[in-house]
């Protein structure tokens, strides 16, 4: 799995955050999405995709 990140579209709702805390993290300063790690392992997968698809601004992409 490969998960990408557009910081230009995020607008720091932080669900990719609360559902997948091990591969997204925010910026302090404004809560910018930080991509953590861009290849998870596949128990996260779950998780990687549900924070993709809650992501209000769709600024993450997660390829198989």
């Amino acid at each position: 799995m490969k998960v990408t990140v557009d910081t230009n579209k995020c607008i720091a709702a932080g669900q990719c955050v609360l559902n997948a805390p091990d591969v997204f993290d925010q910026r302090d300063e404004d809560g910018v999405v930080v991509l953590l790690n861009p290849n998870p392992p596949a128990d996260l997968a779950v998780d990687v995709q549900r924070a993709a698809t809650l992501c209000p601004a769709l600024a993450v992409t997660v390829e198989d």
